[in-house]
């Protein structure tokens, strides 16, 4: 063999062996851990295990995604951490809860935000939406996509709501942040900060008079049980963030990484319809199984809002840009 035929042979034999390497990383096997508090049946547990279907799909079978729903990895604070520490990939939480990352998150939890779903939708899928959780890289966290929680309402076992003056003194739980304190000591009710685990219990033992949250949530957690009255006040919307963590995100090939991002986009799809679809249903069963359901009527509506009007403008002075942005985004949608 000459000089030249060897070098040939060698340099096929390369190039050869750097396409089966090639091919090996991108078709590299991978297990991906996804983290939510919700329980099995909840909107947002089907959502999770339509993205682990679509992955699987997209992928042949190559990437996987196990989930683990129920609060089974920790709470939400527990699973970011571990997201950017790499431990685990993929969470699915409250967007606002992002605020203790990025501030500006805390615009989705001021109260009376949005009319509908298709609002939340506009702003979320928007230029607000991905301007925030391309915010989040800087934390070692890739912002997928927006899921959703839903519309949150109250519930208690003291007394029907009818007027705003039925909340005064009412002991409610409310997510431990700052906003959610400050609205519920608006409407003259009050605060008691509490990790949704410690709810249930809460609510049985008398701790606490009630609580706020979506039917879905209310329905599925079986706190029908423990309360007798719910009140539909729509007060505020949670969308969800699906993120990855980042430490993982940049080991993975371009197309794996596509591949996740739009198995994002369609789960996000299906799991909005999901859980709006099952809003009604959940509705149904709550007062199938006992609980009192009435609605504000508008003037009273009204005057919530009204009331909490103070809290949107002192925590939405510590975000100006993101809720003059949201509030411009807004205002167009409201002139269509």
């Amino acid at each position: 063999m000459t000089r030249t035929t060897r070098r040939a042979v060698m340099t096929a034999l390369t190039a050869a062996a750097l396409a089966v390497t090639g091919l090996t990383a991108h078709a590299q096997e991978r297990t991906f851990k996804l983290a939510l508090q919700n329980p099995k049946g909840h909107p947002l547990e089907q959502g999770a295990v339509k993205f682990a279907e679509l992955v699987a799909a997209k992928s042949g079978g190559k990437l996987k995604v196990n989930v683990f729903a129920g609060g089974a990895l920790g709470s939400d604070a527990a699973n970011v951490s571990a997201l950017q520490g790499g431990t685990i990939e993929i969470v699915v939480l409250n967007s606002g809860i992002l605020a203790s990352q990025v501030k500006d998150f805390e615009v989705f939890d001021l109260p009376f935000l949005f009319a509908d779903g298709k609002e939340a939708d506009a702003v979320v899928d928007g230029p607000l939406g991905q301007k925030l959780h391309a915010k989040l890289a800087e934390k070692n966290i890739v912002g997928l996509a927006y899921w959703e929680l839903g519309f949150r309402d109250i519930t208690n076992s003291r007394r029907p709501i009818t007027k705003i003056e039925d909340l005064a003194g009412l002991k409610l739980r409310v997510i431990p942040n700052a906003i959610n304190v400050d609205w519920v000591k608006a409407i003259g009710a009050n605060p008691t900060p509490l990790a949704f685990t410690e709810l249930y219990a809460a609510l049985e033992q008398k701790a606490v008079d009630g609580q706020e949250n979506p039917v879905s949530v209310i329905a599925a957690n079986k706190f029908n049980e423990v309360q007798k009255y719910l009140t539909l006040t729509h007060h505020q919307y949670n969308p969800q963030s699906m993120i990855f963590s980042k430490k993982v995100w940049d080991t993975l090939a371009a197309a794996d990484r596509k591949l996740l991002q739009d198995a994002a986009v369609e789960a996000a799809r299906y799991e909005r319809q999901v859980a709006r679809d099952s809003a009604a249903g959940a509705l149904d069963q709550l007062k199938k199984a006992g609980m009192q359901v009435n609605e504000l009527p508008a003037a009273e509506l009204a005057k919530l809002r009204e009331k909490v009007k103070p809290v949107v403008d002192k925590h939405g002075a510590a975000i100006p840009e993101t809720l003059a942005e949201l509030n411009a985004q807004l205002a167009k949608l409201r002139q269509k």
